[in-house]
């Protein structure tokens, strides 16, 4: 795991992970078989945008603030079998291939809290940490809407 000597150090981190969640979603989003498809992924890419932007303000002013919030876990992509992004993948397997993504985040960002030096720190991974868990219950209740509810 990465070292991280400084809250900018952290930041610089959480920014480039939030640029490779939105050059991802932007992937799916070109690769995306419908117009449906490709909404989701291009409002999720824009969520990362939105992010990494906080992200950046945040280094910026060198302040911030932590709301915690408990955050649901519909635990279905706990189920899922492992599933690689390919170009011509289903919307279901691009479903799966998000929430894997994100639940990998929320554990990268939860451990990260659990080893941080200091309590700034530590509130800065536990508030990446409850972003991912966000986006990981949007993608569950997606998929359990136009996934499971088809089957």
């Amino acid at each position: 795991m990465e070292n991280f000597n400084s809250i900018d150090d952290v930041l610089d981190f959480a920014i480039n992970a939030e640029q490779d969640a939105v050059d991802f979603y932007n992937q799916l989003a070109e690769s995306a078989k419908t117009t449906d498809m490709r909404f989701v992924f291009t409002s999720f890419a824009q969520e990362e945008i939105k992010h990494k932007a906080r992200l950046t303000q945040i280094k910026k002013e060198g302040s911030f603030k932590i709301e915690v919030k408990k955050i649901t876990d519909l635990k279905i992509s706990d189920y899922m079998a492992d599933v690689k992004a390919t170009p011509n993948m289903t919307y279901q397997e691009a479903l799966v291939v998000a929430m894997a993504n994100e639940k990998a985040a929320f554990k990268l960002y939860h451990d990260l809290a659990l080893q941080a030096e200091n309590e700034e720190m530590k509130d800065v991974f536990v508030s990446l940490a409850q972003e991912e868990s966000r986006h990981k219950l949007r993608f569950e209740i997606e998929y359990d809407e136009y996934v499971l509810r088809d089957n």
